[in-house]
Parts: structure tokens; sequence; C-alpha cells
């Protein structure tokens, strides 16, 4: 009888502890991007302003509720002229839409490389967007004071096409390229 009290008392416990909410760490995330210009080389540029959370189901390994936000106005391509454009209504228009967001549930933990299906929303335009990713480790972090956070590492790789979000500035005269290869690398804190 007594067990049965314990089991009743632990079970809501056992329950809540399977899924860990995760909070981005902002200092350590990267959103870096790759787009051919002119044929001659590819640029690479960044995103700096960036959030994002999601839930890890650790018994079924699976991590659900992905939401990163993406200021459209950090981007940095190390030109200052170059960010201005864009900037500008021909690529990100961030006066209209400050915004980029991915968001993607029900991703399936694979211990080699998963597949995550989800949606990206950019210029007001929704579209599929499919990562390839790897969680690279989880643990406690080696650095910090007396209590030291549980970190989850992740690296994760797409393609885009601009033209899926109405963005066609020099797409017609082959001076900028349609797709932006997409490089994703991000610690985040378990909550």
């Amino acid at each position: 009888m007594f067990k049965k009290y314990i089991l009743i008392i632990l079970f809501p416990i056992a329950v809540w502890a399977s899924e860990d909410e995760y909070v981005i760490d902002k200092s350590h995330f990267s959103v870096g991007f790759l787009v051919e210009h002119v044929g001659y080389a590819k640029t690479l540029g960044m995103f700096k302003d960036i959030d994002g959370s999601y839930i890890h189901d650790v018994i079924n390994k699976k991590i659900n509720d992905i939401k990163i936000v993406i200021k459209t106005s950090s981007v940095f391509t190390n030109d200052e002229k170059r960010d201005e454009h864009l900037m500008s209504p021909d690529f990100l228009y961030v006066e209209k839409y400050p915004e980029m967001v991915f968001e993607a549930t029900d991703i399936k933990i694979d211990d080699n490389e998963s597949i995550i299906n989800g949606n990206l929303t950019l210029l007001g335009i929704t579209k599929p967007l499919i990562l390839t990713g790897k969680i690279n480790k989880i643990g406690k972090y080696p650095f910090g004071g007396i209590i030291k956070p549980y970190v989850m590492g992740i690296s994760a790789r797409g393609t885009i096409k601009r033209s899926d979000h109405a963005m066609m500035y020099a797409i017609k005269d082959n001076l900028v390229g349609d797709e932006i290869d997409l490089i994703i690398e991000f610690e985040a804190r378990r909550q």
C-alpha cells in the first residue's frame, strides 16, 4: 500500500522530467548563409540577433516545439553598403518584415543525422524548410560558477530559394544566386 502512494506521488515528476525546455544561448548561436555573387564567389553573411527555444523529449528521443526568431536588421556581411542594401525592399525589407521565423515540431533524433522538417516565414511568406542536423553534445557545461548549466550543442544545414519568398532581386540576370545555403550552429541551455 505504501509503495502505491509513492508511485502516485512520483509519477507526475517522472513524466515532467522526460521533457526539458532549452533556450538558445545568444552568445553561442550562429546563423550564417552563403549566396552566389555574379558567379565569381559566394558571399558569406550572418545574422547577429537571434532568439529560440525548443523542448527535448528525452525518453522518446525527439525535439519538439522548435521556434527560432531572427531579427532581419541584424544581417552582417562585413560590408556596410551591402548590408544596407540587404535590409532594403530588394531583399529583407526590414521595415515591413522585422523578423523571420523558423518553426518545427516532432523531430526524431538519430544518432548520426536528423531531418528537421519545418516552416520558414520570410517576407511574410511561409514555406517548408528541411534542415539536416545533429546533436553534437549534451552535458554539464565546463565553464561557469558553482552551478554549471546543462547544455546541448546542435549543428544544422539547409538550403532555401529566395524566389520561394518573392525575393527576386537580381535573379533573372544571375547577378545574385537564388539558392541560399544555411549554416546553423548553436548551444542551448536547459531551463
